[in-house]
């Protein structure tokens, strides 16, 4: 049993909540209701690292559940990727949900439940970063908020499953199985913190917005979640075994692990040795496959069965609402962070090359400015996020009402920079963090007002969406006819088929190996 405290933001009593594990104590704050670092998970660690996650196990008497738990093992997060709070903890025994709900409704009408992935290339990010913060969702829109860590890089994201042995077996997708044993416990808890298990509304941004996209083709997945909103999926990011095994051979390389010793080794390697043999894998990786990632869901023919971005192709994803949509020039981030995705030219004619060198030609064209630089990040965003989550969204649209946008808002410094409306700048909007690390560094020059009017029209269709299926009248559903796509600005507006050429130049591209 963890030492119950009062916090320190608030001297309100705390309140009991009963889960399936065991009881927890939060706090209370003018406005809600906050539960902190509670177990989904038994600690996967031992015998279970690279394993599927298992219930936690019971506790006696009532749980501190007042701080975040330990974020994921992963490179020293700064500035504003690092968590809210420095008391938090970096620990492989990293599998713990929080949960906000409004003050004054425990027992009233069960509410509709908001639950965020994070992102960060599966190699980064935790649910503690003050960006994240769904306070301002749950005062405004009556819902309850639920985030949660998983496991990241090569000990969530590494598939060494074809290297089990006698006593030791490796399963696959265990960061993604993370998401799905996360969501059985909303099932099987939120009712207890005034949520309605029936009405869950999934959403994420980047890797999360993969994860979200992935999810809604597991079969183990299904009905855990009534409605999607996925934010800059890479939607291909989901590749064969073959490749995940290369991956996986390159990583114990790294290691300087025989693969004869792999059972016996993995279990008792430390995990900051994980987490800089992932840097070092990633680096490698990036250079000789651009446009791929490293760390990914695999299509094992189990858990995630079909390549994702052909089960919503052929309209076959589990047939729920879905918002998707992506950043203006996603690339543009990218492009100042090394060679993470092809936005130069050696790497997207390498790129073509290993893919498909038929449509190098007609992609080309449809960015004339191209070997320039600006035309070169484009193509690099677009190949990754914008073209794969046109084909998702037009192919879901067969199956569910599916709403497509852009956020192209973009303040005065990211004006400054050249850089636009790019990847995760619409986080602040979002979550109405405006006070948050991310939303200072960007309105550092300007914007803050106008920051904070899109924050309260994305959270009105946000919002919309998660209580009713659909988000406001003046956003309407996309279809292959009309392709509407509301575009979030200074003043939002609707397009039809927006950059229509580089769509019709991409499609039929195929971006696996």
């Amino acid at each position: 049993m963890g030492i119950v405290t009062h916090h320190p933001e608030t001297s309100v009593a705390e309140t009991d909540v009963e889960t399936t594990s065991g009881a927890v104590r939060g706090y209370v704050t003018d406005t809600a209701r906050v539960w902190r670092g509670i177990p989904y998970a038994a600690a996967p660690v031992g015998e279970l690292r690279f394993r599927a996650p298992e219930l936690p196990h019971r506790w006696q008497g009532v749980r501190d559940a007042t701080q975040f738990g330990a974020i994921p093992p992963q490179e020293i997060p700064r500035g504003i990727t690092a968590p809210a709070s420095s008391d938090v903890t970096m620990d492989e025994d990293c599998l713990t949900i929080n949960v906000i709900a409004p003050r004054g409704r425990r027992h009233e009408k069960p509410l509709p439940v908001l639950v965020y992935i994070y992102g960060g290339a599966y190699t980064s990010g935790s649910a503690a970063l003050d960006v994240y913060d769904g306070s301002r969702l749950v005062e405004r829109g009556e819902v309850v908020f639920v985030s949660f860590n998983y496991r990241l890089g090569a000990l969530g994201f590494l598939d060494l499953s074809s290297f089990s042995g006698i006593g030791r077996r490796f399963d696959t997708n265990v960061g993604l199985r993370d998401q799905v044993r996360a969501l059985e416990w909303v099932r099987d808890n939120i009712a207890g913190f005034g949520g309605d298990p029936s009405n869950v509304t999934l959403f994420g941004e980047s890797a999360g917005g993969i994860s979200v996209t992935t999810l809604m083709t597991v079969p183990q997945a299904r009905g855990l979640f009534a409605r999607a909103i996925a934010q800059s999926p890479a939607v291909a990011a989901a590749y064969e075994p073959e490749r995940a095994e290369g991956t996986a051979r390159d990583f114990l390389d790294i290691l300087n692990v025989l693969e004869s010793h792999t059972t016996e080794v993995l279990g008792r390697v430390p995990a900051e040795e994980f987490v800089e043999a992932s840097a070092d894998l990633k680096e490698r990786r990036v250079r000789k496959f651009p446009g791929t990632m490293t760390f990914s869901p695999v299509i094992d023919g189990d858990f995630l069965p079909r390549r994702p971005a052909e089960v919503f192709a052929a309209g076959e994803a589990h047939p729920i609402p879905l918002i998707i949509g992506t950043t203006d020039r996603e690339g543009a981030l990218f492009a100042r962070m090394g060679e993470t995705i092809p936005t130069t030219v050696p790497m997207i004619e390498l790129m073509f090359a290993q893919t498909d060198p038929s449509k190098r030609d007609d992609v080309i064209a449809a960015y004339p400015d191209y070997p320039g630089r600006r035309a070169a990040t484009d193509i690099g965003g677009d190949v990754i996020f914008w073209h794969p989550t046109v084909e998702a969204a037009e192919g879901h649209s067969q199956a569910a009402p599916t709403y497509m946008y852009r956020y192209d808002f973009a303040p005065r410094l990211l004006r400054m920079l050249r850089m636009g409306a790019t990847h995760a700048t619409e986080l602040p909007a979002v979550f109405g963090t405006l006070d948050s690390r991310a939303a200072k560094a960007l309105t550092t020059v300007g914007g803050r007002s106008q920051l904070a009017s899109l924050s309260e029209r994305m959270q009105q269709h946000w919002l919309s969406f998660a209580q009713q299926g659909t988000p406001m009248k003046d956003w309407p559903a996309y279809e292959a006819s009309a392709r509407s796509t509301k575009i979030f600005d200074s003043e939002d507006r609707v397009e039809n088929d927006p950059r229509a050429v580089r769509r019709r130049a991409w499609r039929g591209y195929q971006n696996y190996r």
